[in-house]
């Protein structure tokens, strides 16, 4: 490669290219183009600033804490357990409050169980017998409740029994209480504190209205003119979230408690507050479903004068409650919002390649348009340049293109 022609490399560097446009008139293709630049600002302005908040930086990673407190007492009368008062040390499962507690509301009490031999329950079939033959010594009794000693009981006069065990006894009976025996916690109130922080944004806020009046959360229950009380009723919570607490009550269930913040931290604090929620999530279908329903068996062991073990059986029946908690916050920022712009510009192009398709190839003149749009220049090739017939006819755009 010549001097010369480094030289005019090295000039073209500091040459500007710049685009040749092409009006077309053409009223279709004109009234498409402003449709599509009218749709694209709207979605850009109302979607992505208005609703998305585009021009805003977002977190959320939420920091969250949950406490519970349940208030409340019940009276039973059962024969097994006699006349009782029940209070949240008895009902509350567990008892330090999480953002997942259990409420017994019904209950199966099988008392004064000890270790020792005795029949098994007659509705486990494989604890059924014909013979001692059907009951293995030290088989364990499928979904039983001991450990078969190789004995067959039958009653008098009976063809069929039932296998001896090794257990904890008497067994566990297996009918429940038709009315719950503890259908008055529906008036039972449960306190849930949370507390929230957005790391990014160093931004922290409670569910909890800041006041020195004591009293407050003493006498006020949740609703919607009291947001910043976060006190409920247990019987609201069933009620909101589509249930029946007495029916719940019966067969147990799970419900879950929902707090949700999103919060504009471009506003004043005091416009980010907590939006609640409440849906049931264990299966509604009580009488299509064998699992519906929600229990567990827990016991209470003692010790008598002459030091032999005892225990009291439960199988507690109740409503179990989630409480979850999720949101973001959202505060203005320079980057987010030139990004958001330029993908809207971008988009504007895309519309007019859109148009350009249209008027180049989808339309009647697109062979017309298609012309005036390009330019198609040849040059001049080598062996013509050095011909001596070479003059000064040739034209400029011919001369520019060698």
């Amino acid at each position: 490669m010549g001097q010369v022609a480094w030289k005019a490399l090295f000039l073209s560097l500091f040459d500007y290219k710049t685009e040749k446009y092409v009006i077309a008139k053409n009223k279709k293709v004109g009234v498409l183009y402003r449709v599509v630049q009218l749709s694209i600002l709207a979605y850009l302005v109302g979607w992505v600033f208005v609703v998305k908040k585009g021009y805003q930086d977002t977190d959320t990673s939420l920091q969250s804490s949950v406490i519970t407190k349940l208030k409340g007492v019940a009276f039973t009368n059962t024969s097994e357990l006699g006349e009782r008062i029940w209070d949240v040390a008895d009902y509350v499962i567990p008892p330090q409050g999480e953002s997942v507690f259990f409420v017994m509301t019904n209950l199966i009490v099988t008392p004064n169980q000890r270790q020792a031999t005795c029949a098994e329950s007659a509705s486990i079939p494989d604890a059924l017998c014909d013979k001692d033959m059907d009951c293995l010594e030290g088989e364990a009794v499928v979904a039983g409740n001991g450990v078969k000693t190789g004995r067959c009981l039958k009653d008098r006069g009976s063809t069929r029994g039932t296998c001896e065990i090794l257990a904890w006894c008497p067994v566990e009976k297996r009918s429940k209480p038709k009315k719950p025996l503890l259908g008055s916690a529906e008036n039972f109130t449960v306190y849930i504190k949370n507390s929230i922080r957005f790391p990014k944004f160093k931004f922290s806020k409670m569910n909890v209205l800041a006041t020195n009046n004591e009293s407050y959360l003493k006498s006020c229950r949740y609703s919607q003119e009291h947001p910043y009380c976060p006190i409920f009723v247990l019987g609201n919570i069933v009620r909101w979230a589509g249930g029946n607490f007495q029916e719940m009550a019966s067969e147990g269930g799970v419900i879950g408690i929902q707090i949700e913040w999103n919060c504009d931290l471009d506003k004043a604090p005091s416009e980010c507050n907590p939006h609640y929620s409440f849906s049931r999530l264990d299966n509604k279908s009580a009488e299509t479903s064998i699992s519906s329903g929600y229990n567990f068996r827990f016991a209470k062991y003692y010790r008598d004068a002459q030091g032999v073990d005892y225990r009291t059986l439960i199988k507690a029946y109740g409503i179990r409650f989630d409480v979850m908690v999720n949101g973001k916050a959202g505060k203005f920022n320079i980057i987010p919002t030139i990004i958001n712009i330029s993908s809207g510009l971008a988009l504007m192009g895309a519309g007019a390649f859109f148009c350009d398709l249209v008027l180049l190839y989808l339309i009647k003149k697109s062979n017309f348009y298609r012309g005036k749009k390009y330019e198609e220049v040849k040059s001049t090739s080598r062996k013509s340049l050095s011909s001596p017939t070479l003059n000064g006819n040739q034209s400029p755009e011919q001369l520019d293109g060698l």
